[in-house]
């Protein structure tokens, strides 16, 4: 069985695939999935359930280095995923993918139901990305910011102050970007998310810049959002900042999946503080 790719099947694309790619034709026990190849079986899976996140051996090159070498992963609605690794292991890369950002080279992946090539728009109006920058305009001012973001979905005026408001930042909403530190842009892009209402969070890294009471304020948001109903796929170097909204954890090392909790708790004293690099 061929895995189909999100752009495309054409063998040339892995290099022959001999690049230490997981096979695409792995096969399980028999009495775990009766021979059936381990894509396949999970998709048997998936045709009765509608994951958050689906990720079906998503493989990524920028040239000719492989960044993520068949990386499968779920995430189930109302569930918090952190995901581990070094720096350069692919985190970021998986996120922009399910951000429709970048396509994969080999396999699917898919949010709520939508595949990231194929329904990109319809992803899109499910997720709230937060990336390493917050992408706001230096020019304009918080309000302005939030503003236009309101306009293009349709918000009330009143929404924008009612975010800015949550995230504390009233006192400096007519200031402009370029003047705020890099903790109040990143509270700005938090209010951003506020106005998306987003059923799934692609969080990447989201605790930088922030103090005590910004990490206090994503937690609390986030946890919002998902008893709502939403999830959140939350990159993270550190796991201390997001250890009580967490409820398990992925490790990506080298591109690949190296390890995965069932469960995640904050009181296990043996939970590495953070992941080397």
């Amino acid at each position: 069985m061929q895995v189909r790719a999100g752009v495309g099947t054409d063998e040339r694309d892995s290099g022959g695939m001999g690049l230490g790619l997981r096979s695409w034709e792995r096969r399980g026990s028999e009495n775990d999935r009766r021979g059936v190849s381990l894509v396949e079986y999970d998709r048997m899976v998936s045709a009765t359930t509608t994951f958050a996140i689906e990720v079906d051996e998503v493989a990524r090159r920028y040239g000719t280095s492989w960044v993520l070498r068949g990386v499968s992963l779920r995430v189930s609605a109302g569930e918090v995923v952190g995901l581990m690794g070094a720096n350069g292991s692919g985190k970021s890369t998986l996120l922009r993918i399910l951000a429709t950002l970048l396509r994969p080279h080999h396999g699917v992946a898919r949010v709520w139901g939508h595949d990231v090539v194929r329904e990109a728009a319809d992803v899109r109006a499910h997720i709230g990305y937060l990336a390493h920058s917050p992408g706001l305009y230096d020019d304009l001012t918080a309000r302005e910011n939030l503003v236009f973001v309101a306009s293009m979905l349709a918000r009330e005026k009143r929404e924008v102050d009612q975010a800015l408001e949550r995230v504390d930042l009233l006192s400096v909403a007519d200031n402009q970007v370029r003047t705020l530190s890099a903790g109040m842009q990143r509270r700005v892009a938090l209010a951003r998310l506020i106005l998306i209402r987003p059923r799934t969070l692609l969080l990447d890294e989201p605790y930088s810049n922030l103090d005590t009471a910004g990490i206090a304020l994503m937690n609390s948001l986030v946890r919002e959002w998902v008893d709502a109903g939403a999830s959140a796929l939350v990159v993270l170097h550190e796991i201390a900042p997001a250890a009580e909204i967490l409820d398990r954890t992925v490790t990506i090392r080298e591109g690949r999946i190296a390890s995965a909790s069932e469960s995640f708790d904050a009181r296990e004293e043996n939970v590495p503080a953070t992941v080397a690099r």
